[in-house]
């Protein structure tokens, strides 16, 4: 019945409910739930006579809506897997920290200096391969001098490097600079707007994940479980896969959101403050209301439960 309703809007633009009904022997029940599927569709809009009509789109531009809608769905149900693999991390952390310090594939590391002593060690011995998450927005230019030293030579040895990092690492000047320096000697580099948590893997066969997300200096463990090793590398080349490489300017969304603004709005709709908003994104809680202004001036909203619900009805979180 849609489809019928709109190859009659096409040959009969002008008809109303009921001569669309006369035409198809249909009821008028059944034109007007055809026109709300295509109204959600994107394939009617209203008419300029003022008088309630709706006009149709061409095909051509109902396929480009169609399409681009897809797309979105695509991509959120894409998120939909990252986040349930993310979820899958932290439980494999979670449950791996109550295992003894040492055996069945895991090794705990309290403190600081020992997680750098071990990941100085796993640096030295890789063979092929490191990839990383690195949710921690700019970094301090102390710290970028300490790595450039330790993966120069890394990168120097022929090793393949490839690191996640957050969006907003491209708004600071020493973290640019930085992954360009990376990127100019074979490191590649990409980025999302949020990163599920801190995670190392070397040659695909050590892990190491911090114990506790939220603090990662505390505790971490090096996970070698054939298993393990499995899931988590499946996260990383997932989230490769939809991320953004360092040399593309900033995504859009078939709404003109940007990745950053999307994350946002999604983190908005389920509960975040500014606060856990700008600690995933890796900027400012003054940033993050700037981003939230604009995404409610977009959605005509006048309050943030406003913009969540308006945000759903057009489809911009799922």
């Amino acid at each position: 019945m849609t489809e019928s309703v709109y190859r009659a809007l096409l040959s009969r633009p002008a008809d109303g409910v009921a001569d669309l009904a006369a035409h198809l022997g249909a009821t008028e029940d059944d034109v007007r739930g055809a026109l709300d599927r295509l109204s959600g569709l994107s394939l009617v809009r209203p008419a300029s006579d003022g008088i309630g009509h709706l006009h149709p789109v061409t095909p051509e531009i109902g396929l480009e809506l169609l399409l681009a809608r897809q797309q979105a769905d695509l991509a959120a149900q894409q998120l939909r897997v990252e986040a349930s693999r993310a979820a899958a991390a932290q439980l494999i952390a979670e449950h791996a920290s109550l295992t003894p310090r040492t055996g069945s594939g895991v090794e705990r590391l309290e403190g600081l200096d020992r997680i750098r002593d071990r990941l100085g060690q796993l640096t030295q011995s890789v063979r092929g391969e490191v990839m990383t998450l690195a949710p921690d927005g700019a970094h301090h230019p102390d710290s970028i001098e300490a790595a450039k030293n330790l993966n120069g030579e890394v990168l120097g040895r022929g090793v393949r490097m490839r690191t996640i990092y957050l969006d907003s690492a491209r708004n600071s000047t020493h973290t640019l600079a930085y992954v360009n320096w990376l990127a100019a000697r074979g490191g590649q580099v990409r980025t999302l707007p949020t990163l599920p948590t801190r995670l190392i893997i070397v040659d695909r066969e050590q892990a190491v994940i911090p114990v506790n997300s939220d603090n990662s200096a505390a505790a971490a463990l090096v996970l070698t479980s054939p298993g393990t090793l499995t899931a988590l590398c499946a996260l990383f080349d997932g989230l490769w896969q939809g991320a953004n490489p360092l040399g593309d300017g900033p995504r859009h969304d078939p709404e003109g959101l940007t990745d950053t603004e999307t994350a946002a709005l999604r983190l908005l709709a389920d509960g975040h403050t500014d606060e856990s908003i700008a600690k995933r994104l890796g900027v400012s809680a003054r940033t993050v209301r700037r981003i939230t202004c604009g995404l409610m001036e977009r959605l005509e909203a006048r309050s943030r439960f406003e913009a969540g619900v308006r945000a759903a009805q057009r489809n911009w979180v799922s």
